[in-house]
């Protein structure tokens, strides 16, 4: 009977439950007297009961640590595995391990940051589409896009007494595309014509030795060359008032070529200062240099170039052995044009029916919640959409032609517990392109502790342009993305990561979710506003700059009084 009673205390002792509740410190410490058939001292009891709740506030303490040693190790072990896979990659690819050598490891000084390290790699969408399970996840998103098909089908037959879909949606914001490929095709001479050569004149000419003030003025030439590429294509833009795909092609593919010159620039400007005459007699660009603006792995003539400057902002990647498969690109170019016609789907049954009455009809705060919460699923299927077209299909299908093995175009950012790990996986080429070129530059400018700087200045950089981009493809000024962007989204990545994995990722989903519902819902409002409200200045520029929502439905609402 004792030893049962020992058990007893023992199990209560270590916070075991009997009959399903949990017993506390003090029915513990009375039950401990009551059993030796005696009454608990205060003192007694109060040390004891004092004694549990350190112990548990101990406890706690404990669990508390360990869950952030398990949080913080993942990332690390992850991190470290990664590193460890792309070196055994390496090693499997140059032959080192054959040949009884070790590769060398790149060394930096304290607080350099590392370089980019290209290795041959598929994409993981490439990866997991081999997986039947995540097959089966790809076959239901085709499954959708044939329902899509034969609701319209179903919707004209009903309604117009037809199955002919004419697509007008699609025809008309891919309007005017000749001269779309006009106007591409002169921005991308001027990079061939003006940007290698006129480099090579400087680096081949200049005065050895330190920077003097020449170079400054041939560093002006440079930032105008820049300049006026990004205004006559603006201006052309407008005076052409080209729909918005058709905008959104000129606007991205812009961008690209200025990042690409500027990482042609960035890379060979220290070369040509650092240049020793005693090696050679005159400078040259070397193939490596070369690679930098020409995306090959030899020194390319100009029809090369022509062709080989459509696909990377950062360019030296490795080239694969294997001959194109063309079947594996036509694959990728259908599944693009599937995604279009998906897109075309969502904007036709999602948005237009709800958005196009806009200014027309009265619109409420209610109504304005509804439309949000609304557009959340439509706005979230575009962003799959997109991203699967662009970033995997596109690139990828350019990737086989011109036998680009470096195939990491994007990560696992679905799998992301913080909006830190998502930003730095939605877009790999992108973030390499920051990290390199801006992140490091600005880095060894500021204080080696402050981080902070540069982060900001990359946040602020894409913010600007992501909304460039849009401002320039729509046509008004609408700082929604710039603000949710740079504001909120630079905020959340310093949100702490101290909770499970899971809950952080399912955080990252709803604030993905209320995002491109926001995004969806007030762009498609502005844009409605512009074709049926008043301007809401007579200035040009005023009208761009002030969102015509906002005084849209007054301006209607006074337009009907007056008419009636």
């Amino acid at each position: 009977m004792a030893d049962d009673k020992d058990v007893r205390r023992r199990n209560i002792g270590n916070g075991d439950v009997g009959n399903g509740v949990g017993i506390s410190p003090f029915i513990e410490a009375k039950y401990y007297y009551a059993d030796r058939g005696s009454t608990s001292p205060n003192n007694s009891s109060d040390r004891f009961m004092q004694r549990e709740i350190n112990l548990q506030r101990i406890r706690d303490k404990a669990e508390k640590l360990k869950e952030e040693v398990l949080s913080n190790l993942e990332t690390q072990l992850r991190d470290v595995i990664d590193d460890f896979v792309q070196e055994i990659e390496m090693i499997e690819r140059h032959g080192h391990a054959a040949e009884g050598q070790t590769p060398r490891a790149t060394t930096y000084k304290k607080g350099e940051l590392a370089d980019k390290q290209y290795i041959p790699r598929a994409s993981v969408l490439t990866e997991l589409l081999e997986i039947n399970h995540i097959r089966t996840i790809y076959h239901i998103f085709v499954a959708i896009l044939i329902v899509f098909s034969l609701n319209t089908m179903v919707y004209d037959f009903l309604d117009k007494g037809t199955i002919i879909t004419n697509f007008d949606l699609i025809s008309w914001t891919f309007g005017n595309f000749p001269t779309v490929m006009w106007l591409w095709f002169c921005m991308l001479m001027s990079t061939t014509v003006l940007v290698y050569p006129v480099f090579n004149y400087w680096a081949s000419n200049r005065r050895l030795g330190r920077v003097y003030w020449l170079d400054y003025v041939w560093l002006a030439i440079y930032i105008m060359y820049q300049t006026v590429f990004l205004v006559v294509p603006i201006k052309v833009l407008h005076d052409n008032k080209l729909p918005p795909a058709s905008s959104v092609v000129i606007a991205t593919e812009q961008t690209r070529m200025m990042m690409k010159v500027h990482a042609f620039i960035r890379e060979n400007v220290p070369r040509a200062i650092n240049f020793k005459k005693a090696k050679c007699k005159k400078f040259v660009l070397t193939g490596l240099m070369m690679r930098r603006l020409f995306v090959v792995q030899t020194s390319p003539n100009i029809s090369t170039f022509c062709l080989l400057q459509l696909l990377y902002i950062e360019i030296i990647i490795p080239r694969s052995n294997h001959p194109v498969k063309w079947s594996y690109v036509f694959s990728n170019f259908a599944q693009v044009l599937a995604c279009l016609f998906y897109m075309y789907y969502i904007f036709e049954r999602f948005c237009v029916p709800v958005f196009n009455n806009f200014g027309v009809e009265p619109f409420s705060a209610r109504r304005l919640i509804l439309c949000v919460f609304g557009s959340m699923l439509p706005g979230t299927l575009v962003l799959f959409i997109g991203f699967f077209s662009i970033l995997h299909s596109w690139l990828n299908a350019f990737a086989e032609m011109l036998r680009f093995a470096d195939r990491l175009f994007y990560k696992d950012w679905w799998n992301s517990s913080n909006f830190s790990s998502y930003y730095r996986t939605w877009n790999v080429v992108v973030h390499d392109w920051l990290y390199t070129y801006i992140y490091k530059d600005i880095y060894k400018l500021a204080p080696t502790a402050n981080r902070a700087a540069a982060m900001g200045s990359v946040f602020l950089l894409s913010a600007l342009f992501h909304e460039y981009i849009l401002a320039v493809s729509f046509g008004f000024c609408y700082p929604v993305l710039f603000l949710m962007f740079a504001g909120i989204g630079f905020g959340f990545i310093f949100l702490p990561n101290k909770g499970a994995p899971r809950s952080g990722n399912v955080f990252m989903w709803v604030a993905l979710f209320i995002g491109t519902g926001l995004l969806m819902c007030l762009y498609s409002l502005e844009w409605y506003a512009r074709q049926n409200c008043a301007p809401t200045s007579d200035s040009a520029i005023i009208d761009f700059l002030v969102p015509r929502s906002w005084t849209c439905d007054h301006i209607s609402q006074s337009a009907i009084m007056t008419t009636g």
